[in-house]
């Protein structure tokens, strides 16, 4: 089957802009460039993956786990049916906190970090890509999406520690400089897409009645785990500034508390710091 063809036989069966993101990704080309090339000859084993893919697509399957990977600052990371589907949310969470980071510490200072709940772990790796003098510690609670980590891990070749465990229950380990989490924050009764609902991992979705459950859970063992000078970064849902806030407050004193929107100007993202010395 022709480049052309295989783009008629994906467009009949699912939204054309995923049938040339399928055949693309597996051709290893560009989508624009798939038209440059209509008439190459597509290979029988991509052309089989190819329909499986389709395939996946009409059961409902997201894209991202059709293919396989997600794009994080421009690094590509396996998912798949075990871990959440990275948001751009989470890269702005990423962004934003290393802005705090620049603030706060002096350049190349070397960090103790904790991404906190990882799932694929684009949080914890791409802070250690992009800040090689720290040492990053990964935990999660499900020993599935910890191997999608530690696979992204491998091929990115950016070594971190990894951790089984719920939030910060018996975690032995000292104390950091940054904590940072995308914790489930979803409210049981919380209304969301069905492609959501039905194929991301509802142990990373949910966040208990209010939402707050893991929040609560982080934040009643957070003293522990932190240094005198530190950062504490959230990914929250967009109504849950106050409360997160009230709740901070009761477990961390002396602290300063800054809520950032997101791109769509929903607040999304709670950064708690406190510039002290050590």
């Amino acid at each position: 089957m022709r480049i052309e063809e295989a783009i008629c036989y994906g467009k009949e069966k699912v939204h054309s802009d995923f049938a040339k993101i399928l055949l693309s990704d597996l051709l290893g080309k560009n989508p624009l460039e798939l038209y440059l090339c209509l008439e190459e000859e597509v290979p029988i084993n991509l052309l089989e993956q190819y329909k499986k893919e389709i395939q996946a697509l009409q059961e409902g399957t997201p894209i991202q786990y059709a293919i396989g990977h997600v794009q994080f600052f421009n690094r590509q990371f396996y998912v798949d049916k075990n871990v959440l589907i990275p948001r751009f949310e989470t890269e702005e969470l990423v962004e934003k906190a290393l802005e705090y980071i620049q603030q706060i510490w002096e350049k190349d200072f070397p960090l103790h970090i904790l991404d906190l709940g990882c799932g694929s772990g684009v949080i914890g790796l791409t802070l250690q890509d992009k800040l090689p003098s720290s040492t990053v510690e990964l935990l999660d609670i499900s020993e599935k999406a910890l191997n999608v980590a530690k696979k992204n891990s491998e091929t990115l070749q950016i070594p971190v520690l990894f951790h089984q465990g719920d939030f910060l229950e018996n975690l032995e380990s000292s104390p950091f400089d940054i904590i940072i989490s995308n914790p489930p924050y979803i409210r049981e009764d919380e209304e969301i897409e069905e492609i959501v609902k039905k194929n991301e991992p509802a142990l990373a979705l949910y966040g208990g009645k209010d939402g707050l459950s893991c929040y609560r859970k982080i934040l009643q063992h957070v003293n522990s785990y932190l240094k005198e000078k530190f950062l504490l970064a959230f990914e929250i849902g967009e109504t849950q500034k106050d409360s997160l806030t009230e709740l901070v407050k009761i477990y961390l004193k002396d602290v300063e508390i800054e809520c950032l929107k997101d791109l769509q100007g929903r607040d999304r993202m709670l950064f708690v710091y406190r510039k002290g010395n050590g």
